[in-house]
């Protein structure tokens, strides 16, 4: 116990579940079970009428099907029988011929049997023949052709009971009933939180070192309910999702595993709470199928959950332990649960609450949208002003962009840096023209102005907007600096070059153009 105390914290209560242990707590009267806790279908059939004919038509079943007691009855008697049928019919043989009155059995007299005086030699020699002993005192002759035919029928029948008995037997005592009763389900279900959902837990295990071979789990949920329509369904059974979707349900059941239902929306237990757990009236039947890794042969467990054994804000302890070089299991905890803490609301009122409780969401930036089409987009021009000066102290924030644009931005903002600080008075002449500038640092030298401002000259570069450039002007708001802004009034009005072609190169002063078309 220090143990565990020490794994899990003080705060915490051992919860038996050992059926020995009786509770200061008023004792709900025990409800009728669909399922036992053995696994035992609690369910008779009655008033068949003239259906009972069906099981004499598969009597082999019938008869596997039947309890022990009754079919250790039915073998004892079957053979009883038949081998008091068959003494009386050799004994009735030796009567017709008069074998019983030639006691001696003279020599010159052959009997249908030798050495059959009564009834009791009769039945021994019938023995020894359907065993095959073969003392050799009683044989038949040659002379009972009747005797003949009657051992051929004797062997054929003996044959048939043999197989049909000893089969019925062989497979009663292989049923793989038994091994279910080598695998353990917990007493009671809980009901506790596991990665922040809610949900119904139970412990399942295997005392056995062999294997179950492809064991996989269901849940039914047995619960009475009426229809919209007025109908009304007793014990309606309803799937619970155990983790058919994800494989959960397929089990590599060497240790004890706990199986979870998780509750949602798709869930029965959707609206379930603590406080309406104590008023429901449902059963849980938990079925466990696999092979079985010696026979081979598929073995089911089944047992159930009542709602009084469903425990709220509850959780197993653990049973696995790690040892020198093997892991442990300690059964003895295999049914204790603890307590821990769980909102006593049922899922449907945690949703309900949370959008309530939920802080706002952030607000989302408005997209900006594109100019709509006419004559307005055409002709209308954005000015942005970049004030060269400071543009050096100022980091572009283009981390923001992906990789590539990052790459392509900076090796476009070193030319448009380098033609803006180099201006006209570049030594080289024509070499250091506009025209070896890219198309966009062509526009933005050719619509620089000096602008004279509080006594002191600065140079800033006005960048005007072309027509018709949507993709250009997106790539543009992101390699401008953080150093864009406009000029306050009085803002001296720029100098706007008209547009006289449809190509941007006809918008250039007549000397630029003249010095493109000499390159």
């Amino acid at each position: 116990m220090s143990a565990i105390r020490r794994k899990f914290g003080e705060d915490y209560q051992v919860v038996n579940t050992n059926q020995s242990i009786t509770f200061s707590a008023q004792v709900k009267r025990k409800r009728q079970r669909f399922v036992e806790k053995n696994g035992r279908c609690n369910v008779q059939h009655g008033n068949l009428g003239g259906e009972t004919s069906r099981y004499i038509s598969d009597l082999f079943t019938t008869l596997v099907d039947l309890k022990w007691r009754w079919n250790l009855l039915i073998f004892i008697l079957t053979y009883t029988v038949a081998w008091l049928v068959m003494a009386s019919m050799w004994w009735v043989i030796a009567y017709i011929r008069g074998d019983l009155s030639h006691s001696g059995h003279d020599a010159s007299y052959t009997p249908c049997v030798a050495n059959v005086y009564n009834f009791p030699s009769a039945f021994l020699f019938f023995i020894e023949t359907e065993a095959t002993i073969g003392y050799g005192y009683r044989y038949i002759t040659e002379k009972c052709p009747e005797g003949i035919i009657l051992f051929l029928f004797q062997s054929l029948l003996g044959s048939i009971v043999d197989a049909f008995l000893i089969g019925c037997m062989f497979i009663k005592m292989s049923q793989p009933k038994k091994r279910a009763e080598t695998l353990m389900f917990s007493q009671d279900a809980v009901i506790s939180q596991r990665d922040g959902k809610l949900c119904l837990m139970f412990r399942v295990g295997n005392l056995r070192n062999s294997h179950m071979v492809s064991a996989q789990i269901r849940c039914k949920l047995i619960k009475s309910r009426q229809t919209p329509e007025g109908e009304f369904l007793p014990l309606d059974q309803c799937e619970l999702d155990v983790g058919f979707g994800t494989g959960a349900d397929q089990l590599f059941l060497v240790s004890p595993l706990t199986i979870c239902h998780e509750i949602n929306t798709k869930s029965p237990f959707f609206d379930l709470s603590q406080r309406s757990l104590m008023n429901e009236q449902f059963e849980i039947v938990v079925i466990l199928e696999g092979i079985v890794e010696t026979t081979g042969m598929t073995c089911q467990a089944r047992t159930s959950y009542t709602e009084d054994e469903v425990l709220w804000g509850h959780r197993f302890l653990p049973v696995m332990s790690l040892e020198e070089g093997f892991f442990r299991v300690d059964y003895s905890q295999f049914h204790n649960t603890f307590e821990v803490n769980t909102p006593p609301y049922s899922v449907k009122e945690q949703e309900e609450k949370s959008p309530l409780t939920s802080p706002n969401p952030l607000p989302v930036a408005p997209t900006p949208s594109s100019p709509p089409p006419g004559n307005g987009s055409r002709g209308g021009r954005r000015e942005r002003l970049l004030s060269a000066d400071y543009a050096d102290h100022v980091e572009e924030p283009t981390f923001r962009l992906p990789r590539k644009l990052q790459r392509m931005s900076s090796t476009k903002e070193e030319l448009l840096w380098k033609g803006l600080k180099t201006g006209p008075a570049l030594p080289g002449g024509k070499a250091s023209s506009t025209g070896d500038l890219p198309l966009s640092i062509q526009r933005l030298r050719s619509s620089s102005i000096p602008v004279a401002r509080q006594g002191q000259l600065e140079e800033q570069v006005q960048l005007l907007s072309l027509d018709g450039d949507a993709e250009e002007i997106e790539l543009e708001k992101h390699r401008l600096p953080l150093a864009v802004s406009t000029i306050a009034a009085p803002t001296p009005t720029p100098v706007q070059i008209p547009l006289v072609g449809s190509r941007p190169e006809d918008n250039l002063p007549a000397k630029l153009r003249r010095m493109n078309a000499d390159r």
